[in-house]
């Protein structure tokens, strides 16, 4: 039998083997390897969970209380309260803004007598104050006979207005944006000389374009009016009556009456609009088109700008500089601005980009429309090249460790059969760095898709009247402020006065945003992998 003492000798033999061995550091890393995976999942679920089921249309509930209080609208979620945690609350979007003030309601559980599915319940998602719930009472217009009732047929009716006014709506723009050339135009003329003959038969264009558009402005304004007559008129649950204008339902459906296919059909329809539709009502309803452009237009500009300067400047770190105490130290400062908070990085591009580069193109180029700046406001040119700036660290240090992955000996080879240090670096280094230089760039679009602090100090806005591409000439326009999926979060999830009702289009804009995020780099991912695969080695 072994003794106390051995088999304690034993024991700590053990132990010291196992913290010499290193074995710790396995279970060590395999747990924190656990943990970051298991909190990424757990954020795509919220997220994901959250975002898709934001479109899906959900069915109306009428609750009745004790009291004899009715309520009809959607059951977002239950929750238990008190101090024990042991009573019971539904959460109901009552909507209806524009009669109560508010879009949700707490019912407790113990003051519901009975919970009903109407089918003859109306959803409608309105152009102002919200969805609105309830029951058609009926319908009102000049081009109906008073025995025509429904929903459907008042589509008919207002269907032929709403167009002429959409046609027209279109014809004044784009003679809003004519007279706004011509009156440049006319400004450029008269800066260099104020008598110069050459404005007068512009003069005279713009008059007669101006007569032209305050008669379609009249008219815009007769048709409006004779849409507002197109009337529906509904109840709430309180049979309180409210009369809606035609024009200004943008969706109307029965969700109680759907199955799972006319529910999936609203779903696309929502869907669709949400990437092709332009945001309304405070930007918590509607689309996201303009802010999609603007993330990912400024993602491409933002490339143009650090992926050629950081692979120019480590190259000629790694291939060209001596080294000596000047290339440390310019390391170290690269090393560091990679570390810089982003919104040092938008002061930077206030500064230099919008104030300096912007303000001195435009007293050089556009003196006449002083004191209106065209370039030296923020906007997507210099949005893009803060990010750029930004990134650039990362593309550099990425590039410089690519760079010096591809083995001494390939170098020496290529030198030995006469090729010059020029030829062996674009014909040998750079396509084997490739894959590796790539997973900088990815680096360096990754975070410039997320970045918002910057942007809302070179050209960032809430709502963009006009998109930085169009189908004017020059059809891109630098110059303009944009939209981002990034602030398009932060502007609706904390600066909207009804947290509630946006906390839907908050989960959907994220989730979005990593959509568009996952589609750039798994675009970039693809790339390396074919060039891992067409200059394959033994270091990859």
């Amino acid at each position: 039998m072994p003794s106390f003492d051995s088999e304690k000798a034993f024991r700590k033999e053990q132990v010291k083997k196992f913290w010499r061995e290193g074995e710790y550091n396995v279970w060590f890393s395999t747990t924190s390897i656990g943990v970051i995976v298991l909190m990424a999942l757990t954020v795509l679920y919220v997220v994901v969970s959250n975002g898709a089921a934001a479109l899906w249309p959900r069915d109306l509930a009428l609750i009745t209380t004790h009291e004899g209080q009715r309520y009809l609208g959607e059951l977002i979620q239950t929750e238990h309260f008190g101090p024990e945690k042991k009573k019971l609350r539904y959460q109901l979007k009552i909507g209806n803004r524009d009669l109560y003030g508010l879009d949700f309601k707490w019912i407790p559980d113990s003051e519901i007598e009975k919970i009903e599915y109407p089918t003859d319940a109306y959803t409608l998602e309105r152009e102002e104050y919200g969805n609105f719930y309830g029951f058609l009472v009926q319908t009102q217009s000049p081009a109906l006979d008073p025995s025509q009732k429904g929903l459907a047929t008042l589509d008919k009716a207002s269907h032929e207005a709403q167009e002429k006014l959409h046609v027209l709506t279109k014809e004044i723009k784009d003679l809003a944006y004519q007279m706004e050339d011509l009156r440049l135009k006319i400004q450029a003329i008269e800066y260099k000389n104020a008598e110069d003959p050459a404005a007068l038969p512009l003069k005279a264009q713009i008059e007669t374009l101006k007569e032209h558009f305050e008669g379609l402005v009249n008219t815009q304004a007769e048709l409006a009016q004779a849409a507002l007559e197109h009337l529906a008129i509904f109840k709430d649950a309180t049979d309180r009556q409210k009369s809606i204008p035609r024009g200004l339902i943008h969706r109307y459906f029965q969700p109680n009456q759907l199955g799972l296919g006319g529910k999936l059909a609203v779903y696309g329809k929502r869907l669709f609009e949400l990437f092709f539709d332009e945001p309304r009502e405070s930007n918590t309803e509607g689309g996201l088109f303009p802010a999609i452009l603007g993330t990912v237009m400024l993602v491409f500009m933002m490339s143009f700008v650090s992926f050629p300067l950081g692979v120019v400047a480590a190259v000629y770190l790694r291939e060209y500089a001596r080294k000596g105490f000047l290339v440390q130290a310019i390391r170290v400062a690269v090393n560091n601005l990679a570390g810089i908070p982003s919104i040092v990085w938008g002061i930077f591009g206030l500064a230099f980009f919008v104030y300096f580069v912007g303000g001195g193109i435009d007293a050089l180029f556009f003196p006449e429309r002083a004191p209106n700046p065209v370039f030296g406001t923020g906007g997507m040119l210099w949005a893009s090249s803060t990010l750029g700036l930004l990134t650039v660290p990362v593309v550099i240090v990425a590039t410089e460790e690519a760079l010096g992955s591809v083995p001494g000996e390939i170098r020496h080879g290529s030198l030995a059969l006469g090729a010059t240090q020029f030829q062996t670096l674009m014909r040998v280094i750079l396509p084997m760095a490739g894959p590796r230089i790539m997973t900088g760039f990815i680096l360096a679009m990754s975070r410039a898709a997320g970045e918002v602090a910057p942007l809302m100090i070179t050209g960032v806005v809430k709502l963009a009247p006009t998109l930085p591409v169009d189908g004017r000439f020059p059809f891109i326009h630098l110059e303009r402020k944009f939209m981002h999926l990034g602030f398009h979060i932060y502007d609706v999830g904390f600066q909207s006065p009804n947290v509630e009702a946006a906390k839907p289009m908050v989960f959907v804009t994220t989730l979005l945003l990593l959509g568009v995020v996952v589609l750039m780099t798994s675009a970039s991912i693809i790339l390396r992998s074919r060039l891992k695969k067409r200059y394959a080695g033994r270091t990859f």
